[in-house]
Order: structure tokens, then sequence, then C-alpha cells
């Protein structure tokens, strides 16, 4: 029964952003973009402490399911906050968000242009101060079992094709987008088939 009260609480919420959650770092974060949403896994809680939930995905039908199953949420217009669109253009005016999360999302980019373009996108539409949750494929721990073909892709040992980075990447992106890490960058490496990285960077302030 606690295992059923915790699922119907939390959903299939990655537990990273979880773990981010159960910290209090996102306490005050009313405004939130799911960019790469799917079918809004890592949304219901939030929508459920009655912040505002934007999300956008490139597939028709995970958005149209999501908006089907928002509607009960005073809070939320689904076929205005729930938009399927790519996220290297999000359609949000800059500075919007208080806390972006991208998912599983970015080691899906084609090369390293559209990894950039992406990234510059979400980090447009986030406040000042505001926090960027990221979880993505990496290199990092299975160097030696990756194999590189070109414009930043790898085959993984599982046999996946993916866009990796690396920790020295990451650091490297962190100075140069204005953002400082809140946590250390932590990798959960699969019994050496694939490695899942989590990014947690926050805006600096504006200094005006």
């Amino acid at each position: 029964m606690r295992n059923q009260h915790i699922r119907d609480t939390f959903g299939n919420i990655d537990i990273y952003l979880f773990d981010q959650m159960l910290k209090g770092t996102y306490d005050e974060c009313e405004m939130i973009l799911d960019a790469g949403c799917g079918t809004g896994r890592n949304i219901f809680y939030a929508l459920s402490t009655g912040a505002v939930v934007f999300g956008v995905d490139r597939n028709p039908d995970a958005i149209a399911q999501l908006r089907s199953i928002t509607g009960s949420f005073p809070q939320v217009n689904p076929d205005e906050h729930f938009l399927v669109a790519s996220v290297e253009e999000l359609p949000f005016e800059s500075e919007t968000f208080d806390l972006v999360i991208s998912s599983a999302v970015l080691h899906f980019a084609e090369n390293q242009g559209q990894f950039d373009r992406m990234l510059r996108s979400m980090w447009r539409v986030l406040k000042p101060g505001g926090y960027f949750f990221c979880r993505l494929a990496s290199e990092i721990g299975i160097e030696s079992l990756v194999r590189f073909i070109g414009n930043g892709r790898y085959i993984l040992p599982d046999g996946s094709e993916r866009f990796l980075v690396n920790q020295q990447m990451l650091l490297r992106l962190t100075s140069q987008i204005g953002g400082e890490l809140h946590e250390p960058i932590k990798t959960t490496n699969v019994q050496n088939l694939r490695s899942m990285t989590t990014w947690c960077v926050r805006k600096a302030r504006s200094t005006d």
C-alpha cells in the first residue's frame, strides 16, 4: 500500500529529478518547462503542487495524450501549455521559466550544432537565478567501450547510437552559458552498457 501511495503521488518521475525535489531545490519554482516532455512523466507531481507547467515535444501523439489528462488542473490550459514543437526552437519568451527540465533529450542530437541549438534555446527561456535539470547519455566511465562515428555521436556497448558528452565538456558548457553547478556532476554506469549523467546548473542572476 505504501508503494502504491508513492506511485500515486509522484508517478514515474525521473529518480534524479525526484532527488532534487526532496532536497527542496525547486520549492520556489512556479513556472516550469519540460523540454521534450513525452507524455509527461516528470511533470505530474509539479502540477499537483499548483505549479504552472508547460511542455513541448515533437511527437503529436504524446502531446495529444498529455493534453487529454491535464485538463483537471486549474492552472493549466492544455492547448496552450503543451505544444508540438522542437527543443531548439522553443516558442516562449526569453527568461520565462524558473525551472527547465531536459530528461533524456540532448543525447538525441544529430550533431554538435543541433546539441548547441537545443541547449541555447532552453537556456534562453530560463530566468536569471533559475534552474536547469538535465539527464543525458555520456561516455563517463565507459570511454574505452564506446565507438566514435562522427558529429559527436557514438555507438554504445548496448548497440544504441547517441550524442555523448563527458565531464570536461559539461564543465566547459556550464561556464560558456553563464551558469554554475549547484550539484556535482553525477553519472550512473549501467553495467558498462551505457552511462547516464545528471547535470544540474543554475543560471547566474542579473546584475542590473
